[in-house]
């Protein structure tokens, strides 16, 4: 039986590390646990050619410059090896290898159960982010097995994709990158189902960076239960720093609308049935999974009942979500924000008990 922690974080990326180093500062006795098998893995897994929206100025965590020159965007490698650094610089605990099974809480303390052991803390930070599980819808079951299938938390680059025409299906960021991608790459049809009818952002206006104009403006600063959040949260998200319309100009680009369903090779959207295409990657997104922590509440959505992190269970909280408090939650640079706010509510939380004694 390993010893009684303060703190256990899961997770060893951008929000686990930033509420890290708020630990540090507080001077806890905390592990971090990641079932990666090193650190700034879940960034190195994505496509070879993904960048960041953000400029380097706007991407550093508390304590830390990101080290590459103002208006550069990062790519995955540049983000994998600052988190290193980081782990480095501030003497971070953590644990590689080491997936988390289940979490229980019995007499005020928390049990950990891993593939590595049984762990046990006071209190528990989950900072697992988002992207959990890689939502494919279930008609992908039907699709011949030669055609080949990936999710884009999968796909790597256009020459993994076998020889002939492919279809990208999904109508955000990852969706349209990867659209741009293998369009410029093949000589075939590229077939795209999702929605044309999106609005864009470039990554520079009037000379400054978008992110410059967003944090002038404090779009990223509204939080989820003000007006002005609500309607950003609740509308269709723009594509940033993508030509969409010229990459659907492309005489190579065919937008075919919704996919719908498939049997064997046949691929039936909403303007045509597909019998050629031999790659499918599917840019659909994720699916949070959080049933592996006992007790918790879950919103309409399955994601965590909270209040700027702070679950309904005590002792235990959540950082890196989708608009855990602000647009910036769930970005690289103002996820230092939500890690600060736990860090007080944390410390307030101690004096408090103290008081009680």
């Amino acid at each position: 039986m390993n010893g009684i922690y303060d703190f256990i974080i899961i997770g060893a990326a951008q929000a686990g590390l930033s509420m890290a180093y708020e630990l540090k500062q507080l001077n806890k006795n905390f592990l971090v646990l990641d079932k990666e098998d090193e650190i700034g893995a879940s960034w190195l897994r994505r496509w070879d050619s993904l960048t960041l929206f953000t400029p380097t100025e706007f991407n550093n965590l508390k304590g830390l410059e990101f080290p590459a020159e103002k208006g550069h965007y990062p790519n995955k490698y540049e983000v994998a090896e600052y988190f290193k650094k980081y782990v480095k610089e501030f003497d971070i605990p953590v644990q590689l290898n080491t997936f988390v099974e289940h979490i229980d809480k019995k007499n005020g303390i928390f049990k950990i159960e891993t593939d590595q052991g049984e762990f046990f803390a006071k209190q528990i930070i989950i900072a697992t982010g988002p992207f959990h599980i890689p939502y494919t819808p279930r008609f992908a079951e039907k699709i011949d097995t030669e055609v080949y299938q990936s999710h884009s938390n999968f796909y790597k680059n256009p020459d993994k994709l076998k020889d002939g025409p492919s279809m990208v299906v999904g109508a955000g960021d990852s969706g349209y990158q990867i659209l741009d991608e293998i369009s410029q790459h093949s000589e075939h049809d590229v077939y795209f189902a999702g929605d044309t009818d999106v609005s864009t952002l470039p990554q520079e206006i009037l000379g400054k960076t978008l992110w410059w104009w967003f944090t002038k403006f404090g779009y990223l600063s509204f939080s989820k239960n003000s007006w002005i959040g609500k309607f950003i949260s609740q509308g269709k998200q723009p594509i940033i720093g993508t030509d969409v319309k010229g990459i659907l100009q492309r005489e190579n680009v065919i937008p075919v609308g919704k996919c719908l369903d498939a049997e064997g090779e046949t691929i039936i959207t909403e303007k045509k049935e597909l019998n050629d295409v031999e790659n499918i990657v599917w840019a659909t997104g994720y699916r949070p999974n959080f049933s592996w922590i006992e007790g918790l509440e879950l919103d309409k959505d399955g994601y965590p009942v909270h209040q700027r992190g702070v679950s309904n269970n005590k002792g235990l909280y959540f950082i890196g979500l989708p608009w855990l408090h602000t647009r910036g939650s769930a970005t690289l640079g103002g996820i230092k924000k939500d890690a600060s706010y736990l860090s007080e509510y944390i410390q307030n939380q101690n004096i408090k008990e103290v008081e009680l004694v």
